[in-house]
């Protein structure tokens, strides 16, 4: 999923499931519209604990938020996400 619709310019490596979200859709309703389905007009869904953190794709780690919350929750995210992988990545020092 690109995230550059977010602003941001990153390109996400995880692959989301589309059917996760539909039945976290289903569960549930868009607080605007209170409908299952369909466009849900200021808000997106978001995975409380990010993937690139270990967070699962499943409706039990997604949350309804609003487009400009869901916007600085991503961008927090893809931050600590990338400090994750540099500490990750970097070789160990020795003393």
């Amino acid at each position: 999923m690109a995230l550059a619709g977010l602003g941001l310019g990153v390109v996400s490596a995880t692959e989301r499931s589309a059917a996760a979200v539909l039945a976290f859709k289903r569960a549930n309703p868009c607080p605007s519209t209170g409908e299952r389905r369909g466009a849900c007009p200021g808000w997106q869904v978001d995975h409380v604990k990010p993937l690139c953190s270990g967070g699962e794709d499943t409706p039990a780690n997604m949350q309804w938020l609003k487009v400009d919350d869901h916007r600085f929750k991503t961008l927090v995210d893809v931050r600590e996400c990338r400090k994750m992988r540099k500490a990750t990545a970097a070789p160990a020092k020795s003393p």
